[in-house]
């Protein structure tokens, strides 16, 4: 449990003027404006606003229980799984969009935005099928066009030389390294627009993370892609912008850089040297 201290309540209050967020421009996907988000009468999210970048890598980190996972389920709606959820105030808008209008169609939103969760979730079925069942939903049946996708989409996770002769053998036969990435490649066969990832990296290997982070470098120049982690090392290494949120607060937004070796708060000094969390 982290506790608020005199210090870290201060720097709360009185952050400076450059850790503020930007306003949204040309090249934003998602503007998060001013979100209030709550679980029943408990409030996660206060105040939330940040404009994400499109093809950009943004890292949410920040203690367990601050609200960065909270806010990436927001941006495909998943959240209105749990009962009792609602955004009380603001607007998440992706391409200009409200997506939380009456009228958005929540299975076309999560086509374009794509999840890959924290424990590996392949199908019981076979990595042929697994790729697959996102076409298949949408009426997709050519075999020769789904063969196409299968490859492209594993060569994209950095998968298809080490299962390319055992397609139609069980997806849960893989490595828990492996697969996470067959979750990647089935995110990616229908090809989002966004890819969110919540702590892909937390129940794996060193060697399987230095894999995925690969990935996620090689994903970059094709795909929105937005991260929580834990380890700010990962977010060091993988992102090019930072968000670090306190107790369902955005504390600062900024270029990963300045936020690990120069960040505008003290509050975001203190977590990223390890002084709390």
């Amino acid at each position: 449990m982290v506790i608020a201290t005199p210090e870290i309540m201060e720097t709360r209050r009185a952050a400076p003027a450059s850790a503020s967020p930007p306003s949204a421009g040309k090249d934003t996907i998602v503007d998060i404006d001013h979100v209030d988000f709550f679980y029943g009468a408990t409030q996660a999210l206060n105040d939330i606003t940040l404009a994400i970048e499109a093809k950009k890598v943004t890292a949410f980190i920040g203690p367990s229980g601050c609200g960065k996972s909270t806010l990436l389920r927001c941006l495909n709606r998943m959240n209105d799984l749990i009962e009792g959820t609602r955004v009380a105030r603001g607007t998440i808008k992706i391409h200009g969009v409200d997506i939380y209008e009456p009228d958005v169609d929540v299975i076309e939103l999560r086509k374009r935005v794509g999840m890959v969760f924290q424990k590996s979730n392949p199908f019981p079925k076979s990595i042929y099928e697994n790729i697959t069942y996102g076409l298949r939903l949408q009426g997709r049946s050519d075999k020769a066009k789904l063969d196409e996708v299968v490859e492209k989409s594993l060569r994209g996770a950095a998968l298809w030389d080490e299962v390319k002769d055992r397609l139609h053998a069980s997806g849960l036969g893989l490595s828990g390294g492996q697969q996470q990435r067959l979750c990647i490649a089935r995110a990616i066969a229908v090809e989002p627009q966004i890819i969110l990832m919540d702590e892909p990296c937390s129940a794996l290997d060193p060697v399987a993370t230095a894999k995925v982070e690969e990935l996620i470098q090689e994903l970059r120049s094709r795909f929105t892609i937005i991260i929580v982690t834990h380890n700010m090392q990962q977010a060091a290494r993988c992102s090019d912008r930072t968000a670090f949120f306190y107790l369902g607060r955005l504390i600062e937004y900024a270029d990963t850089r300045n936020i690990f070796t120069n960040p505008a708060n003290p509050q975001t000094e203190a977590y990223v040297s390890g002084r709390f969390g």
